[in-house]
């Protein structure tokens, strides 16, 4: 077993995501700093999802803050930190929904891309956000590290 972050998992998870983000197929290369400078706040309540993406981000060159309680990072959230909060849109206690429009109370200039299994919630969110062009920051699971890495690259730049 494993801890990153607060996030437990096992040895063969790791193996799993370590060879999916290096045989991915194009000019990027995981260990370079491809992204570099952007800082993302992933909060998803499944450990194993924050721990892939963590590690595989950070492959790219990304810095990612990892929580796993909506309420917890809320809590911890500090204006400036973040370019983008990548966050899942059911969780217990606060949905994405919610804990995006409370930091955007506390941080303006943050980015949003949410992440869900769940294809229904896109005309929830197009109807909630009429300002947040979904088209670039809708995300559904699973995806591939270097397809997230792409799309949270270019909602930052």
């Amino acid at each position: 077993m494993y801890n990153i972050s607060g996030c437990t998992f096992n040895g063969g998870a790791v193996s799993k995501i370590m060879n999916l983000v290096s045989n991915q197929s194009s000019g990027l290369q995981p260990g370079r700093s491809n992204f570099s400078n952007k800082r993302v706040l992933l909060v998803d309540d499944e450990s194993d999802i924050t721990t892939s993406f963590k590690i595989g981000l950070e492959q790219y060159g990304f810095t990612v803050s990892v929580y796993n309680d909506p309420r917890l990072a809320l809590s911890e959230f500090k204006a400036g930190l973040h370019d983008l909060l990548l966050v899942d849109i059911r969780m217990p206690g606060m949905t994405g929904l919610e804990l995006y429009q409370k930091i955007k109370q506390i941080d303006g200039n943050i980015e949003v891309c949410f992440i869900t299994a769940f294809e229904e919630y896109y005309g929830q969110l197009s109807a909630a956000f009429p300002n947040v062009d979904l088209e670039k920051c809708y995300i559904l699971k699973p995806i591939k590290i270097l397809d997230l890495a792409k799309k949270i690259n270019t909602i930052l730049n």
